[in-house]
C-alpha cells in the first residue's frame, strides 16, 4: 500500500459513509470479467484498502457473489459500495473510487480479464493487462468465470 493520506467516501444518497483512515493503493484496478459486467454495467474498477483502514457507517447489505466473494450496496439508494473476499476478518477491501472525491486523479494500475471486455470499453494506457487464463492461473482461489 502507498498511500496513508485519510480518504472520506459516501453513497449516492449519503447514507452509507466510508473513511479510509491509514494505507490504502491510490490506484485503480479494473476487471472486466462477466461477474463484474453484471453488477457494474460493464466494467468494475476499484482500488484496494486492508480491513484495518476502513471504517463504514450506515445500511449496507452484503451479497455473496461467489464462493469466496461479496459485494456490497446501500441499502436505501443501491450505490455499489466494494468487492471482498470472504473467509478472513482481514480481508482487503476493493472500493469503488467513484464514492471518494480524491479518487478522481488516481491512475490506472491494472487491467483483468482483458479478453472478456465488452467492445464498448477498451481501456487504454501503458499498464498491466492479463486475459481470464492469465489471471486465473495467478489467483488459485477463483474458480473461472461466468460464461
Amino acid at each position: 500500500m502507498a498511500s496513508r493520506a485519510a480518504l472520506t467516501g459516501h453513497c449516492l444518497c449519503g447514507a452509507v459513509s466510508i473513511r479510509v483512515q491509514g494505507d490504502h493503493d491510490p490506484a485503480i484496478g479494473a476487471c472486466h470479467c462477466r461477474m463484474c459486467q453484471i453488477w457494474s454495467g460493464g466494467l468494475f474498477l476499484c482500488f484496494d484498502a486492508p480491513a484495518a483502514s476502513v471504517e463504514i457507517k450506515g445500511p449496507v447489505t452484503r451479497y455473496p457473489s461467489s464462493s469466496f466473494s461479496e459485494r456490497a450496496f446501500c441499502t436505501r439508494c443501491g450505490s455499489h459500495l466494494w468487492m471482498r473476499d470472504t473467509g478472513q476478518d482481514d480481508a482487503i477491501y476493493n472500493l469503488m473510487p467513484g464514492l471518494f472525491d480524491a479518487a478522481a486523479r488516481f491512475p490506472l494500475r491494472s487491467e483483468i480479464y482483458t479478453d472478456r471486455a465488452l467492445d464498448s470499453i477498451r481501456l487504454s494506457g501503458d499498464h498491466p493487462r492479463a486475459t481470464r487464463a492469465e489471471y486465473e492461473a495467478q489467483a488459485a482461489h477463483v474458480k473461472g468465470d461466468t460464461p
